[in-house]
């Protein structure tokens, strides 16, 4: 979502950690003030720069989309160029691997079936009854886990390859 601080907190608890912002939100945000006479072209283009092959590739792709697009939507050309360093972290792995971490809707998901218990009951005796709540939460959430990530085997031996030590 592009948090102010997220980033960096996230590198001062995990140093090790890679970011990756999640292009959807980055899409939603960079063309809200994009013309509807214009957002079917303009997000043509852009997709382009997404669903490159290389980063090398997607670069090219987002400077010809700034030559396009950056004189008359320069917020939207901005953001995805001052945010690149953390848009393009998915270029570093295979192809495979890079619908895993395209978006954190994933992760979005949970934290929201977490947040639905902590709003419901807003006081706790304890720790131990709040840690208890999340951790029921978290065991419902898991049991309805039931699609089956795509090519998990070759994904899950590439990431112990590029994680060596931390998988």
């Amino acid at each position: 979502d592009n948090l102010a601080g997220f980033s960096q907190a996230i590198s001062a608890v995990y140093p090790k950690a890679q970011i990756q912002k999640c292009i959807i939100h980055q899409i939603r945000n960079s063309t809200k003030y994009v013309s509807y006479k214009d957002i079917k072209e303009l997000m043509k283009d852009l997709k382009e720069v997404y669903k490159a092959p290389t980063e090398e590739v997607a670069i090219l792709k987002l400077e010809e989309f700034e030559d396009k697009w950056g004189k008359k939507y320069p917020m939207c050309v901005s953001s995805w160029k001052n945010n690149w360093a953390e848009l393009s972290t998915y270029f570093k792995y295979p192809q495979e691997m890079r619908r895993l971490i395209y978006t954190t809707n994933a992760m979005e998901n949970f934290n929201r079936q977490l947040r639905k218990v902590t709003k419901s009951k807003t006081i706790y005796p304890n720790d131990y009854s709040l840690m208890k709540s999340l951790y029921l939460a978290m065991a419902d959430a898991s049991s309805k886990w039931k699609s089956r990530i795509r090519n998990w085997d070759m994904v899950i031996a590439q990431l112990s390859i590029y994680f060596e030590g931390r998988i």
